[in-house]
């Protein structure tokens, strides 16, 4: 009986250091990937935030935008742009031009 148990002890020391390696790899193999999922969420995030500027500014030219389209219309612009681009006065407006010496 006693030779029995000791071959049952070697088979099984034997498959211990096998598995013990397995476990190890596998380990090493997880650690090396978190650490590049790390990496990768690292960089989204910062694409993220570059994004979010990016919408942020567009959203500002947008509102700048629809205010600028609201003014278009007034009758103030209009004016404005009769003076400035056609000459343009009023029939009781006299225009004072600087002189050129």
């Amino acid at each position: 009986m006693g030779r029995r148990r000791k071959k049952r002890k070697q088979k099984n020391s034997k498959g211990l250091p096998m598995i013990v390696f397995v476990v190890a790899a596998f380990s090493i193999v997880l650690l090396i990937y978190s650490q590049s999922l790390k990496r990768q969420s690292e960089e989204l995030a910062q694409k993220k935030a570059v994004i979010e500027k990016k919408l942020e500014q567009e959203e500002q030219r947008t509102k700048d935008l629809e205010e600028l389209e609201k003014y278009m219309q007034t009758k103030k612009y209009v004016e404005e742009v009769a003076k400035e681009r056609l000459g343009l006065v009023y029939p009781d407006e006299i225009l004072i031009e600087p002189s050129n010496d």
